[in-house]
């Protein structure tokens, strides 16, 4: 993890049965990193611009659903939570996640 890293949020996606994940980490400079489901750490100049792209990919924030919008997506948040691993490279192979037949 990067030292200068203030704040992490985690994003998702939902693709049929399919769960993506993007994690967004908020740097003291100002600036934000998103490391997305391929294992790319994608650099953006600002916050809004990070936000702006994932929004334009169709994630949502994490944190800002309730129940009733990942029922809506396929998902019950009693059931998913970000994931976890001590590296990024570990981390690559959890950020898709299979949904089941509950989607």
């Amino acid at each position: 993890m990067n030292d200068e890293t203030t704040r992490v949020q985690w994003w998702l996606a939902t693709l049929g049965h399919t769960l993506i994940w993007a994690r967004m980490r908020l740097l003291e400079a100002g600036t934000a990193e998103v490391l997305d489901s391929d294992g790319n750490t994608l650099a953006y100049d600002s916050e809004d611009s990070a936000r702006a792209a994932l929004f334009d990919a169709e994630f949502v924030a994490y944190d800002g659903l309730d129940e009733e919008d990942a029922l809506v997506r396929g998902f019950s948040l009693h059931e998913v939570v970000p994931p976890y691993a001590d590296s990024d490279a570990d981390l690559r192979a959890l950020m898709v996640q299979s949904l089941g037949g509950r989607a």
